[in-house]
């Protein structure tokens, strides 16, 4: 049978210093760095003995990704080279190993190649070299499987039908005859068994009659397992697929989930993350996917502008997000040998991302490019080729583009654009004939808005914050108010690192509704609330409750992101305010904010002249009985530290890692946004602390990763500040 080890451990990079993989070439500060650090060839070089059971086997390397341009050697010898830094490649080591010591080198090149997609032009974006996900040694059967696709043509049907496509891998070019079994299970019960004799190197299944099975849905994401097994003279192996059943179709009228409507509300993903770049592994990975899913209640995200990780997509699989997945790039078309990269790109993509039910749109344009007849044409016809069941978009930001995808896919920035000059009134969004130039209804997403035109920092103004809120309101509520719209995805869900060329001059784009650190600005609220009350009742008053926070003074008008029927200020002595949501301003939004104007209240109460700060709580209220509360103090003070982990158990064996944030909270709760004091980390037991460990608070907030040493044992973590004295959590490495 098939066994895969885990080789991340004891490498030596540049010859000299041991690492642990995933790992960073160059560890870049939080901000004002030179991106050009990484810009430069790097070497990693492990030794390791071969057992002398692999005589008989099939031995490979399987690379997860890494950035970029990769060259892999064995003992001196080139057996592998890849340039695509977002897709998997192997290394076969098969025939070549030596009795005893062997030597495996890896030279990768953080240049910015103008030969390889997504370079050439300028990029928003950082491609931090290194060995950035996972590496693994497979040892198989000298004939074994080498990709599997998992179809199901009749999902909506009561008695299901899955297809198998099974590609088989012999290297050896063995003679070939054996029998293929697939077994469809749901965890440990037995579904349906088949099996098919085999005498090529693909072999297809279709099981009918698949009765009392479940849908895939971002509410019920139920996921089947396929157990393919190939069983020949010359060994066994055996892979495991997860798969779901559901269909996805966006049409002129919107899009549709398993024949019903639903309405796609979605943020953009960079898998970028301070100190380590793309280098954090599974753990971090899987928790962007449940944050965007649990904290934002998103229902699709975007991975702007490249493939992901495959834990972050088998985590949207688990928790029901919906993937927009694309090639890499950025407005930028190179020679004909960029194309026909980028052409490969799309096969690579499809290829190892087919399974994943959460994935409904190929993007299949680079982000944001100039139209290319020919180019566009063959990278719709492989996808198609490739994946008879999923539709393609192509992303742009330019109106009367050609569309030769299935989905007219469109960054609309217009909100923001009145303060750019011309005579257009503020906008939400554009018509869709406007913006596609075309004389009929065509399906349409609007796949970016809002980002640039209004970079906001954690620790902006409360005024600046609260424009951002109103501008992914606005939107929102467009999208839902036109049923020609399948949905927005909003530009972005984390701020992160770019070049010089784009950002703020710290050389971070503030465009996120959370921060690097995954700490959330008042704009993610706008999303949140946006949620069932059955998910979770949101209560979050946009304002850090200052008279002198705003130009001119005072807090109004003062929105309240809730899913509540109606809120209730309680500010000290006066008369009780209770209002609900302002459905003439946002008519279509599922749940509107409630809004306090200055008309709510007597002259100056909420301003800046003529009375005594006070207290206040908010209350929020669903069929007239108390659901929530948010309570603010007149005058806050620094008291509390507080500590807290993503979870308090990580993997020994997979050496994981886990964020921990740390926040400077007031006397009732609330983040001091405005507090930049250090903090001291100290790591003791089985982790290590990854990045620095005296680091600033940004709006009132910081965090950091731990990961675990590899041995079971207990981990204490203790975080100092000169304000707060020393916080200390416990966790266990088990």
């Amino acid at each position: 049978m098939r066994s895969t080890i885990d080789f991340g451990s004891d490498w030596l990079f540049e010859g000299r210093e041991p690492v642990t993989l995933p790992h960073s070439a160059v560890e870049l500060p939080f901000a004002y760095f030179d991106e050009t650090t990484y810009q430069r060839p790097f070497t990693y070089e492990k030794r390791f003995i071969a057992d002398p059971a692999w005589a008989e086997r099939e031995v490979a390397l399987h690379f997860e990704g890494a950035m970029s341009d990769a060259r892999v050697s064995l003992n001196g010898e080139e057996i592998a080279a890849h340039r695509d830094g977002y897709t998997p490649f192997e290394a076969r080591l098969t025939s070549r190993l030596v009795d005893g010591e062997n030597l495996v080198v890896v030279r990768i090149d953080g240049s910015e190649n103008p030969e390889i997609p997504p370079f050439g032009g300028l990029l928003d974006f950082l491609t931090y070299a290194g060995i950035y996900r996972d590496v693994w040694l497979r040892i198989s059967a000298p004939v074994h499987l080498a990709n599997v696709k998992i179809e199901t043509p009749d999902a909506l049907a009561d008695k299901k039908t899955v297809r198998i496509c099974a590609e088989i891998a012999n290297p050896q070019n063995l003679a070939l005859t054996g029998t293929l079994i697939v077994r469809i299970k749901d965890g440990d019960t037995l579904v349906q068994t088949a099996n098919v004799d085999v005498s090529a190197c693909e072999a297809e299944i279709e099981m009918h009659g698949l009765a009392g099975l479940k849908l895939w849905d971002v509410d019920a994401p139920k996921l089947y397992q396929a157990e393919i097994t190939i069983e020949t003279p010359y060994g066994t192996d055996c892979t495991e697929h997860n798969f779901g059943f559901r269909t996805a179709e966006f049409t002129p009228e919107g899009f549709r989930l398993n024949g019903r409507p639903l309405k796609i509300r979605g943020l953009n993903r960079h898998q970028s993350f301070p100190y380590f770049g793309y280098a954090l592994g599974r753990a971090a990975q899987e928790r962007d996917a449940e944050i965007l899913k649990h904290e934002l209640k998103l229902n699709m995200v975007r991975t702007s502008h490249y493939p992901q990780s495959k834990w972050f997509l088998d985590r949207c699989d688990q928790v029901g997000l919906l993937v927009l997945e694309e090639i890499p790039g950025w407005h930028h078309i190179g020679d004909a040998a960029w194309k026909a990269e980028a052409i490969e790109d799309v096969r690579r993509m499809v290829r190892r991302d087919w399974n994943h039910p959460s994935i409904v749109l190929w993007g299949v344009r680079v982000n944001e490019s100039p139209d290319d007849h020919e180019f566009y044409t063959e990278t719709n016809r492989v996808a198609h080729e490739l994946d008879t069941t999923r539709q393609t978009g192509g992303i742009r930001s330019h109106t009367d583009s050609e569309m030769l995808e299935d989905v007219y896919t469109m960054n609309d920035f217009i909100l923001g654009m009145e303060e750019m000059g011309g005579n257009r009134p503020r906008t939400a969004l554009r018509p869709i004939s406007e913006t596609t130039g075309l004389g009929h209804p065509v399906p349409y997403l609007v796949t970016e808005f809002n980002g640039h035109m209004l970079p906001s920092k954690s620790y902006d103004q409360e005024q600046r914050l609260t424009e951002q809120v109103i501008r992914h309101l606005t939107v929102l509520n467009a999208a839902y108010g036109d049923p020609g719209i399948s949905g927005a995805i909003g530009w972005c869900a984390f701020d992160y690192q770019t070049h010089c060329d784009f950002g703020s001059g710290d050389r971070i784009c503030h465009h996120g509704v959370m921060d690097m650190y995954r700490e959330p600005k008042f704009a993610a609220y706008a999303y949140k609330s946006q949620c069932d009350r059955d998910d979770e009742v949101v209560l979050k008053p946009v304002t850090l409750w200052s008279r002198g926070e705003r130009n001119g003074g005072g807090i109004v008008p003062l929105i309240v992101l809730t899913n509540c029927d109606e809120v209730e200020l309680r500010y000290g002595g006066r008369p009780l305010i209770r209002l609900g949501p302002d459905s003439q301003t946002y008519p279509h939004l599922p749940h509107p904010p409630v809004v306090f104007e200055r008309d709510h209240f007597v002259a100056n109460e909420l301003g800046i002249l003529g009375m005594r700060w006070e207290d206040a709580i908010f209350v929020g209220y669903i069929a007239g009985k108390q659901v929530a509360e948010a309570r603010f103090a007149r005058n806050p003070v620094a008291t509390t530290l507080e500590v807290v982990p993503d979870r308090d158990v990580v993997s020994a064996a997979r050496r994981d890692c886990v964020r921990v944030v740390v926040r400077a909270l007031d006397q009732v709760g609330n983040k001091l946004p405005y507090m930049f004091e250090s903090v001291m980390i100290s790591v003791t037991g089985e982790a290590e602390c990854l990045g620095p460990t005296h680091v600033p608070l940004r709006g009132g907030a910081t965090g950091f990763w731990l990961r675990a040493t590899g041995t079971p044992g207990p981990i204490n973590v203790a975080v100092t500040c000169a304000v707060f004295g020393t916080t200390t959590v416990d966790l266990r490495a088990a």
